[in-house]
């Protein structure tokens, strides 16, 4: 007798991964119609110019494999982009390479640099890809928390946790979730922490152009004894609105950009050539990127305006496109709870800050992205208003 056909079980290399909090989130939002301000991406479109230079890429006879590094041109626009805005040169052949999207250059600056056993240390709260990516390639997380409430690194705590096996330090600035941007100094003070170490920093720069109120985006390239440890990551997608795009790129040391090659190029290989080529077209002109720090303020401060009528709390939203609120004065639900019941009773969704904490930490914050039409905004802020 033949037996029944049956499916080996796999294991799992993550066992505590799950589904996410932004798909579960999403989810609700769409089954009670809530205004869904829980994932980060915008509801309006990019700019037509850079649609039509896809078109015109693709009428060109751009649609076949692009070099393994990246469309040269695009690799050059990145070069001078970063020179003209941080005083580092890249050099565009050895130093960098576009990659599908952020997250695939993290997890292969991860893979490239991390060995079974090698601790990476982590600043919580963080985004979700990190800590896997980590597991995945037989790295030890070592979770440092951010200062609770201001989301400043603690470099007492950052220090205590450096050992012999510290690998690599990850970082975000803008941060996501909380919108907390680095500074000089607080770049200085890393860089004087790890000179006397070999340990990596891996530099998720991805909202590097959403800085408010004057500020700069302190990159690590601005820094010489960072830059020359550090993979820069960033993303068209963010720059541009086009997060379904997935591209993106990582800026390093040519030594450091030989190993992240090796395992790009059997990772994804190459990346979208049509986009590649719109991108390099559309980054002749500084002035998207460059004007993009006004369109996200004025989107910020209309919602905060909105918000600061109602018993939320604002945090400071110094970049990225998001902002928290503390929620204590509204409810004594906790963060993940509070979530589900602000979009089912009131309307609109956010994103509890404990989904970001490996222990779920719970300070009664959440966040809200305010990446959207200012009538999304509007219609979220008259739900809001109830509270």
């Amino acid at each position: 007798m033949t037996a029944a056909p049956r499916t080996p079980e796999p294991g799992t290399k993550l066992p505590a991964v799950g589904t996410t909090i932004f798909t579960v989130m999403s989810a609700l939002a769409t089954e009670h119609g809530a205004v869904n301000l829980g994932q980060g991406f915008p509801d309006f479109g990019c700019d037509p110019k850079l649609l039509d230079a896809v078109t015109a890429a693709m009428a060109a006879g751009h649609n076949q494999y692009p070099p393994m590094t990246g469309v040269p041109l695009l690799r050059e626009r990145i070069a001078a982009k970063i020179e003209a805005l941080y005083g580092r040169r890249y050099d565009a052949g050895t130093e960098i390479t576009v990659t599908a999207g952020a997250t695939q250059a993290i997890i292969t600056a991860i893979l490239a640099l991390v060995r079974p056993g090698d601790e990476v240390i982590v600043l919580e709260p963080c985004y979700d890809s990190y800590v896997p990516n980590i597991e995945l390639a037989g790295g030890v997380v070592v979770r440092v928390p951010l200062v609770p409430g201001s989301f400043r690194p603690d470099f007492g705590r950052i220090a205590a946790a450096l050992t012999p096996r510290t690998r690599a330090i990850l970082i975000n600035t803008p941060h996501n979730p909380s919108g907390t941007v680095w500074t000089a100094e607080e770049m200085r003070q890393l860089e004087d922490l790890l000179a006397p170490t070999d340990v990596f920093v891996i530099s998720d720069e991805v909202y590097e152009h959403m800085v408010y109120d004057g500020a700069l985006h302190q990159s690590v390239a601005r820094f010489p004894g960072l830059a020359a440890r550090s993979l820069i990551v960033s993303s068209f997608g963010k720059t541009y609105h086009v997060t379904g795009w997935k591209v993106g790129y990582v800026a390093a040391p040519a030594v450091l950009t030989a190993e992240f090659r090796k395992v790009h190029q059997f990772n994804v290989f190459t990346v979208n050539t049509p986009m590649q080529h719109a991108l390099a077209h559309y980054m002749a002109d500084a002035a998207p990127y460059l004007d993009l720090p006004a369109f996200y303020q004025r989107k910020r401060d209309l919602f905060a305006e909105g918000l600061a009528r109602t018993r939320l709390r604002l945090l400071p939203s110094e970049g990225s496109y998001f902002q928290c609120v503390d929620i204590s004065s509204v409810s004594d639900l906790s963060e993940a709870d509070f979530c589900q019941w602000l979009t089912r009773e009131i309307g609109v969704a956010a994103i509890p800050l404990s989904a970001f904490y490996g222990d779920g930490f719970d300070q009664r914050v959440v966040r809200f992205c305010y990446a959207k039409r200012d009538e999304t905004l509007r219609d979220a802020l008259t739900r809001l208003a109830k509270l």
